[in-house]
């Protein structure tokens, strides 16, 4: 049987920002759940904030809906492995869509947020604006424009641009602490070098962490296409 006949959400992601810094395996691995193993790059891990929006998002033989199937979407992720497979942990995520932050929280158990976002135009590059307003939960808020700055290069395999960046799993945790991985699936990265005007981050307090005081290492990509399967239990780490 053709697995990738069988996916369950397709989408487009456009004009994502990856905005990488790398830190102590020592600070990120006590935030991960029992079941995940931190992965690093010669002895470095790394957290990342990805802003980038989204068109085109929808179930497999269902069409877009207007006004439910495009917004922007901010993540803060980490690299993790589970059952010998890379992937990533999402420590939060953004989304200006209110039943795609629902439906997300349910049926994928990761952890999803209101937010009020813009991600526009501006001369050569991108303005994106993240104010989170879901109740009862740390306050982040992200304002930056970036822009690519040189063609497009595919990553090399076992480079540090392709450990950043060609995840094709996620892993998220429901409430009694199971982890579940969601496979996805999508050509390799058309990333760019790229520059950004950070006005404010305040992703990372959530964490209780500071980001090292040096500029993050950023790839632009314009535009990926994804689809996604059902999630799964991960069996090596169940409770």
């Amino acid at each position: 049987m053709d697995r990738k006949r069988f996916w369950l959400m397709a989408m487009k992601w456009h004009d994502l920002m990856f905005m990488h810094w790398p830190l102590k395996p020592e600070v990120l691995r006590p935030l991960l759940p029992a079941g995940l193993a931190l992965d690093t790059y010669q002895g470095e891990a790394w957290i990342g904030i990805v802003p980038f929006r989204m068109t085109g998002v929808r179930p497999r033989l269902v069409p877009p809906v207007p006004g439910m199937s495009a917004f922007p979407e901010l993540n803060v992720r980490t690299y993790v492995t589970a059952e010998g497979k890379r992937g990533v942990w999402f420590f939060s995520l953004d989304a200006a869509n209110r039943l795609a932050v629902r439906v997300a929280r349910w049926g994928f158990h990761l952890p999803y947020f209101d937010a009020r976002m813009q991600c526009l135009p501006e001369r050569d590059g991108i303005r994106y604006m993240s104010l989170r307003t879901h109740r009862d939960v740390a306050p982040a808020e992200f304002i930056a424009s970036y822009r690519p700055t040189g063609p497009v290069r595919i990553p090399d395999p076992g480079s540090l641009d392709d450990f950043l960046t060609m995840r094709l799993c996620l892993y998220s945790a429901a409430p009694d602490g199971t982890i579940y991985r969601g496979d996805i699936a999508h050509a390799p990265w058309p990333l760019q070098p790229a520059e950004a005007e950070v006005e404010r981050n305040t992703m990372a307090d959530q964490l209780k962490i500071r980001l090292p005081d040096v500029p993050p290492l950023l790839h632009f990509a314009k535009r990926l296409d994804v689809v996604a399967w059902r999630i799964r239990k991960v069996a090596s780490a169940s409770t």
